[in-house]
């Protein structure tokens, strides 16, 4: 199992939250926060150097756009960021799996 994927938690989540259209930070960071029923809360000094690493490795990119008469950086997952997301699913899957087995943690229904 590769070390870098606890480090990454965050980054699989920022990408999951991108993956349904496209959005900006606050609507990020609101999506992460119910989705996970409270439990992670994004703040700015780690979502926004996220948020470049990611369009650095061309996972994300960026527009600006004005809504409601504000300007807003808006990101969307390119095809590389879209493959990346399922891959970093995959590893999780089994890296939790993995976790819940040796925690004795059953999961009946509900797939790991």
């Amino acid at each position: 199992m590769d070390i870098k994927l606890l480090n990454g938690t965050v980054e699989m989540m920022m990408l999951e939250s991108i993956s349904h259209g496209p959005t900006y930070g606050y609507e990020i960071v609101q999506t992460v926060l119910s989705r996970s029923n409270g439990q992670f809360e994004l703040k700015e000094g780690s979502l926004y150097p996220a948020l470049h690493r990611l369009e650095r490795q061309e996972l994300l990119e960026s527009y600006w756009a004005e809504q409601d008469g504000r300007r807003r950086k808006y990101y969307k997952l390119t095809a590389a960021g879209k493959k990346a997301l399922a891959a970093r699913r995959k590893e999780w899957q089994a890296f939790s799996h993995g976790v819940n087995g040796v925690l004795g943690i059953e999961m009946s229904g509900v797939p790991c």
